[in-house]
């Protein structure tokens, strides 16, 4: 299902990681009439963007410099703490008075508190708006945001995240608590991955037909979204990665850190 397509005709957003996720969010945008700035440390990533249109920044600081909201989409916290305050031509330095940095990756809630701590006194408002859905999702504008930060703020950026999102929740006025809830959430995904290649494979060895199995589980208790989503294209002999395993080998850690105290299924997952 394709989102109803608002415009946003004349707004200036910036990306920062143009990757599987930050690109197709930037033709979204590009498709309801934004006026898209992007950054990657890949030019190869910024090159299909730039042929629709799409305007290339030297640097973090230049983007923001161009733009009403800034998107970051990058792997980790390392790299928005690279972005922002360490790599020449760093964002943080030039971001203004009224500056609004939403972070869509995931990453741990003390991570989101402290970038929205350091960059408070400037007058900036940091989002905590971590993304769910894959590329494709986020492509169709029908991916699932998570949303904490400043009320107004969140106000302010609202027909963005229509625009970008099929859904979004409000997790609350702190940010950090909306990457708790992303990392809660991809905690069950890997979970529920790992254990339904586990069920999978011991069905295949009792001479099951992995159609069958799908179809079985898709209808009764033991289904899950992320069964539901990889069983097609397993049963259709699709590897194709869709993202890195390492992304959510990385979230996992995440969620194994936010607990301080031992997730036994999440770490056998892990």
């Amino acid at each position: 299902m394709t989102a109803t397509t608002p415009t946003l005709a004349g707004l200036r957003i910036g990306i920062v990681g143009v990757g599987n996720m930050g690109g197709a969010i930037a033709h979204r945008l590009l498709d309801v009439g934004a006026e898209v700035w992007v950054r990657d440390i890949r030019p190869e990533a910024e090159a299909p963007l730039a042929a629709r249109g799409a305007r290339v920044a030297e640097s973090p600081a230049t983007l923001v410099c161009e733009v009403e909201a800034t998107l970051v989409v990058v792997v980790d916290a390392a790299q928005i703490e690279a972005l922002l305050f360490e790599e020449t031509g760093a964002a943080a330095p030039v971001l203004g008075s009224g500056s609004v940095v939403l972070l869509l990756s995931t990453i741990g809630p003390a991570d989101a508190r402290r970038f929205a701590t350091a960059l408070a006194g400037r007058g900036v408002a940091v989002l905590d708006a971590p993304i769910s859905g894959g590329p494709a999702r986020a492509r169709d504008g029908t991916m699932s945001l998570m949303l904490a930060g400043d009320p107004a703020a969140c106000a302010a950026v609202a027909p963005l995240l229509a625009a970008i999102s099929g859904r979004v929740f409000r997790i609350g006025a702190e940010p950090g608590q909306a990457a708790a809830m992303k990392l809660v959430n991809n905690l069950l995904a890997g979970v529920n991955l790992a254990a339904a290649a586990e069920a999978l494979a011991l069905g295949r060895r009792a001479g099951l037909e992995l159609a069958t199995m799908l179809d079985v589980i898709g209808a009764s208790s033991g289904g899950s979204w992320m069964l539901a989503d990889r069983g097609p294209r397993l049963l259709a002999g699709d590897d194709v990665p869709r993202a890195p395993l390492a992304i959510l080998a990385k979230d996992l850690g995440l969620a194994l850190a936010m607990a301080e105290a031992p997730l036994p299924f999440g770490a056998a997952a892990s």
